[in-house]
């Protein structure tokens, strides 16, 4: 189906230093937007693909995709939910604290959410007796939250919504976003919006994936048209200057592939963590354009194996399974070209998901419990991120001789 100029926009400029000068490495698409799975009677109907290009900034270093899809595209309905995993409830609980700490916050002190889909992190503030106020565009995760009293603003973050709230609360001493600014693509006007909003000794402490984990670990399914910005923490620290925001400090996660956290402030320096950081990124050449053109050969080289592995099994009668229809998942099918002929099925812990079928390549989606009751020989694990929680929970899968394949960083059969 056609796409049309309002719902895909190209980039001919870095998002962050408006150079012309970007260096296109990696062709994933053109891909369907990663969390549009389909009900039984659509998926015989055209669906609309989009571009997926990947561009390193020469003089910045921004990694970023070629192409911007609407966010009315992309968040009207969103389907990751932060709450299904053990592993994201004791993430944002640790994060929870460690705000509280660093910003010395008192009860009813004021904290906002950008992306707070819902509600999971602000409800770890709320339990603390703090102010919350949740901004997130998905119609749906907005409508969720509010009815279970986390106070949601439906809509995109910019500059002019950070005015109508600081005029209706007030300036927040903390403001959180955990995978956000990744999927922004006017890095200024949000930045001037946290400037905005940002108390005097208050903090922002944003996540997003690493970019240095994602080029180590050939992280390549993270790579999906709602991420329009893949950061190191040279460009990043080089684009708060521009607004007057200070990287105070950063952590590095283990979360999502491997994500960092950074903590900005109004007023500060750069700590001997940022510092490491930053020689870290020399030290492994994040600024060369090589350094991208070797990523894609090993991209490749993934692709051919895991299509090799999976097909020869096939061909000794061994039946396959997905885990996990995740946005990444379907990244990598989508590229591997990987369908129902391979995986007979993927089975997922989020009831939305289960009964659809997977975007492009259209593989249904099952409830977790019929991996037990079917017993497939191999299970590829396409929610690679969440691996050690799935594999410890799928246990008695292992226990029965089911066993799970792996793709990212090398294949693996475990």
């Amino acid at each position: 189906m056609p796409v049309s100029k309002k719902e895909v926009v190209k980039l001919d400029n870095c998002r962050a230093c408006d150079s012309s000068d970007l260096l296109l490495f990696l062709q994933l698409g053109p891909t369907p937007v990663p969390n549009g799975f389909l009900k039984a009677h659509h998926r015989h109907k055209a669906e609309k693909f989009y571009p997926l290009d990947v561009c390193f900034c020469k003089d910045c270093g921004l990694v970023q995709l070629a192409h911007v899809v609407s966010p009315k595209v992309m968040f009207k309905n969103y389907v990751y939910i932060p709450s299904t995993s053990e592993t994201m409830r004791i993430h944002f609980t640790s994060l929870t604290k460690q705000a509280i700490k660093k910003t010395n916050a008192k009860e009813e002190d004021m904290v906002l959410d950008i992306g707070s889909n819902d509600g999971t992190l602000l409800n770890a503030f709320k339990i603390q007796k703090m102010k919350i106020l949740g901004v997130d565009p998905a119609e749906n995760l907005a409508k969720k939250a509010n009815k279970e009293g986390i106070n949601t603003i439906c809509a995109l973050f910019t500059k002019e919504l950070a005015k109508k709230i600081k005029k209706e609360y007030g300036q927040v001493k903390i403001i959180t976003a955990t995978n956000v600014v990744a999927h922004i693509h006017d890095l200024h006007d949000f930045l001037e919006g946290i400037k905005i909003l940002l108390s005097g000794k208050g903090l922002f402490i944003a996540e997003f994936p690493y970019l240095c984990d994602l080029i180590e670990e050939v992280e390549f399914d993270t790579i999906y048209q709602e991420h329009l910005s893949y950061f190191s923490i040279s460009p990043f620290d080089k684009l708060l200057k521009k607004h007057g925001l200070k990287l105070i400090d950063v952590e590095r996660l283990s979360v999502h592939g491997g994500s960092v956290r950074v903590f900005i402030s109004n007023k500060g320096v750069n700590s001997l963590e940022v510092k490491k950081l930053l020689q870290l990124e020399k030290n492994k050449k994040l600024l060369s354009p090589e350094t991208y053109l070797k990523f894609r050969r090993k991209v490749d080289k993934i692709r051919h194996e895991l299509v090799q592995q999976l097909w020869s099994l096939r061909l000794k009668g061994k039946s396959i399974v997905g885990y996990g229809a995740s946005a990444k998942g379907n990244v990598m099918l989508n590229y591997c070209r990987i369908g129902p002929e391979t995986l007979d099925y993927i089975v997922d812990s989020i009831p939305y998901k289960q009964g659809k079928y997977t975007p492009g390549m259209h593989i249904p989606i099952y409830p977790e419990a019929k991996l037990l009751e079917d017993m497939p020989d191999y299970t590829l694990l396409l929610a690679w991120n969440f691996a050690d929680e799935i594999i410890k929970k799928q246990a008695e899968y292992r226990k029965r001789g089911g066993k799970f394949i792996l793709a990212i960083p090398k294949l693996a059969i475990v």
